[in-house]
């Protein structure tokens, strides 16, 4: 295939994502972006819902990765599932999405719950907070294979930077399971139906996945929109601290709200980082593990709620996974790719310089050469509407092609906590607003 065919090959490709996904997007049910008949709850029936005060955020989010291993026949039948996730936003109600991606079987949850955790890295429920899921006005749903369900609407006060408790139970065998395979976050799981458990008590086993659940959205009365971070291993935090929540979009999150200026958008920020994901190349399988950023870019950022901008930092695997030579031309235009995806929905795209790696196994004088290609494109200015410059940050001025030895957590690619607080903290967050350009 020459350059250019594989260049006008992609462009079609894009094009046709764009097209569909600016059509779709409201409706995506099938959870790989394909257009199928989703199981959305209806109006709220629930009496817990609430009148209808403030903007509908993206509190958390996590892109389901894959299939978890040693699920493919009973997934996780006759367990209760209590996934911990921390909310980057106060609201005064919520709803979950669960996720029935990679699933052979039909999904059936007959008990969904949602509460505020009593403790940092506990399973127990603070007083007062437990609310039982329903969709549709039902507390039984069954999710087919690769589809996905939005719940009712419940009534509960989230505080911003709490850890939130979502659990589900499944009587019935459904593999394999949905999950996010890095969590950096421990969660748990219990015999039986313990859905309603307050106590934590019951919650034996200890998980460093995120299952079943991939959104949880708060009706806010602080927040104007939700920021989507799409990104690889540096932005799923691999090496970040566990429980800790120290992940670069993490501290991004804590400092837009303590912001307070006009100049400064007041979003959430909803991490979909995938570790080991590409621009361009899926995994393997159907629906595809790991899916490329330009093929889940319809779910997991134009299905994200209330999405006001993009921050784009991927393109480190597509250089170190290609077992040829990576052209950095076509990175880039799967880059711009993503970039129209976004202008598509009038959504403005911050994009991220490519880290150094010298040191790491992967690393080549050839690969570091293609990284700097794409970040002399990413500088110029014709890539992004906007960009930060991870690779300034944190390469160690004396040797440029190498993270600087305290902010590297020792695998020369991925950063340490100092390391994901220096992204976190050199992010302008003045770059997330602006007009989208006009040449759509």
């Amino acid at each position: 295939m020459t350059k250019r065919y594989g260049y006008a090959l992609l462009a079609a490709m894009t094009a046709l994502i764009v097209a569909v996904s600016a059509a779709i997007y409201v409706g995506v049910g099938i959870d790989d972006g394909s257009r199928r008949q989703e199981t959305f709850a209806s109006a709220p029936r629930n009496p817990a819902a609430p009148a209808s005060t403030g903007v509908w955020v993206g509190a958390w989010s996590a892109s389901p990765s894959g299939s978890e291993p040693g699920t493919e026949t009973n997934g996780l039948a006759g367990r209760s599932v209590r996934n911990v996730v921390h909310s980057s936003a106060a609201g005064t109600s919520a709803r979950v999405t669960l996720s029935n991606l990679y699933g052979q079987q039909p999904l059936t949850v007959t008990h969904a719950s949602l509460a505020v955790a009593a403790a940092v890295n506990s399973p127990a429920a603070a007083a007062d907070t437990m609310r039982r899921l329903t969709f549709g006005g039902r507390t039984t749903v069954v999710i087919a294979a690769g589809q996905q369900v939005v719940s009712d609407v419940v009534r509960i006060a989230i505080p911003h930077d709490s850890d939130v408790l979502i659990t589900t139970y499944s009587p019935t065998p459904s593999g394999p399971t949905t999950f996010h395979a890095h969590a950096r976050q421990i969660s748990y799981t219990a015999e039986g139906d313990q859905a309603a458990d307050v106590t934590g008590t019951p919650y034996t086993t200890q998980s460093m996945h995120w299952r079943y659940v991939t959104a949880l959205d708060v009706l806010s009365r602080e927040s104007a929109g939700t920021v989507v971070v799409l990104g690889d291993s540096l932005t799923d935090g691999i090496t970040s601290t566990v429980g800790e929540n120290r992940r670069w979009t993490d501290v991004l999150s804590d400092r837009l709200r303590a912001a307070g200026s006009s100049d400064v958008p007041r979003y959430t920020v909803v991490n979909q980082g995938i570790s080991g994901n590409q621009v361009l190349a899926n995994g393997r399988g159907r629906p595809a593990d790991n899916p490329s950023g330009l093929s889940r870019f319809p779910r997991d950022v134009l299905g994200r709620t209330g999405v006001k901008a993009v921050v784009v930092d991927l393109g480190v695997n597509d250089i170190l996974k290609n077992p040829g030579q990576a052209d950095p031309e076509t990175i880039v235009a799967g880059l711009r790719g993503l970039v129209d995806l976004a202008h598509a929905r009038g959504l403005r795209v911050v994009g991220a310089t490519l880290m150094p790696f010298s040191g790491h196994r992967g690393y080549t004088e050839q690969r570091e050469s293609v990284r700097q290609a794409i970040n002399a494109r990413i500088r110029s200015g014709k890539v992004f509407d906007a960009f930060v410059d991870f690779d300034k940050a944190l390469r160690d001025p004396y040797a440029p092609g190498r993270l600087r030895s305290d902010y590297d957590s020792g695998d020369h690619l991925h950063p340490s906590d100092k390391g994901y607080e220096r992204m976190g903290q050199v992010f302008d967050l003045k770059a997330l607003k602006g007009a989208v350009p006009a040449d759509l």
